[in-house]
């Protein structure tokens, strides 16, 4: 059991509070070590001689992050600390350099010693280490000193899309052995300039069944403590709070930003980091514009119903793995796209759905006081029993993706007419576990543009299918009445008032006679999860990668599937 110390001033620092507040519970035994050492004297004599050239070792320097603070540099591959420490079982030689931490095995000289040496061989890069304490063994309700141990190495090790938390004990029990290098470590890993020190955390505590925080504290918060990461959390209170607050707060103190929610709560993150973005850079935004990019990048805990966006980004619903790739400064562009309506904008976002989809949400948004689950299987039977199409005129430009620099207002607007059952705009791929290719399978996080899925009028069996083809290895666009293109604009407007009947007063009523829209001279939006009612025409402009999140690509490292689980086991 580890505890981590308090984020250090300086190294010298970081080394005395560690002594103090890292312990383990069962402690490994150097008996047997030192019988063998006393049995030995010219092993002792060696081990000596080793830890001697290691306590004598050079104050090491990277490249580009350690200028000024020492002038030797060494090579990537040159011994910059070498030393006797216990990994296992086992006495190991451990070399240090700048990139990273090799240790082999000590046994007898044998005619092919060196040959099974090379075999047994092990090394960890340092640039996937995430931390690095002092190990001391401390006695049941021992708070502060113990007997020191050694040092551990916490590492970030991949399987897949998976990231997981691994730790390496390196035992050794002389102080100043380990002092120099636990501050030799410290130095290496300060240099890696991308990992945040600083995060503002904004957690919904609604999510996750009204456990986002408690995931938070279980999950996420004792690594962002591991790696002395120091996390401003506000835990909002309303919808608009995070907003609220990004507009105003002081973006210097921070690295980086962090959403604990679901879809609905990162969009509006997402939404504030750019609105700020806007507002720093003096932009109109109730005029077309260029926009810029978010001054910080986003990091995403998935903690909701459906969490597309945490999904697209990671492949993976897992709060460890979000976690470290935020820890270790794993940096994705990701195309956003922006939402006006007469000449104002109305939001930034990743994804939108008009017709069906926002006709399902609106429902489901008028039944919040049922359970979620229950909420959502509610609202799409009863649209699908109330299947109508909207008559719409839709206009788009189309792209050829990152390489089509050309402005929007500069293309050529394509139209049609007619009468459509839904209609998707999406940045992102935007995958969950109902849709595991995603309900856009053909973009990707940042490739330059949006995908269009106009799914036009038909019968409402034909419908279903299409809808069931998402969870299927089925091609879901294979029907004559689906159309997809790849854009960077799109205009819909539309030209009835509303086919579908959400209001509780009237669900006796035939709604063939009666169409009621969501709000007086509104139409419903599905805008990442959340309802936006728009009075007329809505425009959607694609927006060249002005978000940067914490992750890696998911669709450059793997074929995945998206699991439901948002824990790590």
């Amino acid at each position: 059991m580890f505890e981590s110390p308090c984020k250090s001033i300086n190294v010298l620092n970081a080394w005395s509070e560690s002594q103090e507040e890292l312990h383990e519970t069962q402690p490994v035994s150097p008996r047997g070590t030192r019988k063998r050492v006393k049995a030995k004297k010219k092993k002792r004599k060696q081990q000596q001689q080793n830890e001697k050239r290691s306590v004598s070792a050079p104050q090491l320097c990277t490249d580009d992050a350690d200028k000024g603070r020492t002038e030797k540099k060494y090579r990537p591959d040159e011994p910059i600390g070498r030393g006797i420490f216990q990994i296992g079982k086992k006495s190991h030689d451990v070399v240090l350099t700048e990139t990273r931490v090799t240790w082999t095995p000590i046994q007898p000289e044998t005619p092919t010693a060196d040959r099974d040496v090379k075999k047994q061989e092990e090394y960890v890069e340092l640039k996937d280490v995430f931390a690095v304490k002092v190990k001391r063994r401390r006695s049941a309700g021992q708070q502060t000193g113990g007997t020191l141990l050694g040092i551990t190495l916490f590492q970030c090790k991949k399987k897949g899309l998976k990231l997981k938390e691994h730790a390496i004990h390196l035992n050794n029990l002389s102080a100043d052995h380990c002092e120099i290098w636990f501050k030799s470590l410290k130095e290496i890993l300060s240099g890696f300039k991308n990992r945040p020190k600083s995060l503002k955390v904004f957690v919904n505590p609604i999510s996750h069944k009204k456990e986002a925080y408690q995931l938070y504290l279980d999950e996420v918060a004792p690594l962002f403590k591991l790696a002395d990461i120091e996390a401003d959390v506000t835990i909002t209170k309303r919808k608009g709070h995070a907003l609220s607050i990004l507009k105003d707060c002081s973006l210097e103190d921070y690295d980086g930003v962090v959403c604990v929610g679901g879809d609905g709560s990162v969009a509006e993150v997402a939404h504030g980091l750019l609105l700020r973005a806007q507002m720093d850079a003096g932009r109109d935004t109730d005029s077309i514009f260029t926009p810029v990019q978010a001054a910080l990048p986003l990091g995403i805990i998935p903690a909701g119903s459906t969490d597309v966006v945490a999904c697209s980004v990671h492949g993976i619903r897992r709060a460890m793995t979000a976690a470290l790739h935020i820890i270790m400064g794993h940096h994705q562009p990701v195309d956003v796209c922006s939402f006006s309506s007469m000449g104002r904008l109305l939001r930034f976002g990743f994804s939108a759905m008009f017709g069906f989809g926002g006709w399902t949400l609106a429902l489901a948004e008028r039944h919040r006081w049922m359970p979620p689950s229950q909420r959502r299987e509610f609202a799409l039977i009863k649209t699908l029993a109330n299947l109508k199409p909207e008559d719409c005129e839709l206009s788009f430009i189309t792209s050829r993706g990152a390489e089509d620099q050309t402005k929007c207002e500069d293309g050529s607007w394509q139209t049609r007419q007619g009468l459509y059952l839904n209609i998707s705009i999406m940045a992102i791929p935007c995958l969950c576990s109902m849709a595991p290719r995603g309900l856009a399978p053909t973009t990707r996080l940042s490739n330059g543009s949006m995908a269009l899925i106009a799914v036009g009028n038909t019968s409402r069996s034909e419908f279903i299918k299409h809808l069931k083809r998402y969870s299927s290895t089925n091609n879901q666009f294979g029907f004559s009445f689906i159309e997809t293109h790849t854009v960077k604009a799109v205009k819909l407007r539309p030209r009835s008032q509303g086919s579908y009947d959400v209001s509780e007063e009237n669900e006796e009523c035939d709604s063939k006679t009666m169409p009621i829209i969501s709000s007086e001279g509104t139409y419903p939006w599905n805008i990442d999860g959340d309802l936006l009612e728009v009075p007329s025409e809505l425009l959607i402009r694609y927006n060249v990668s002005q978000t940067q999140m914490y992750s890696s690509n998911p669709l450059e490292d793997c074929d995945f599937s998206v699991s439901d689980s948002k824990t790590d086991s």
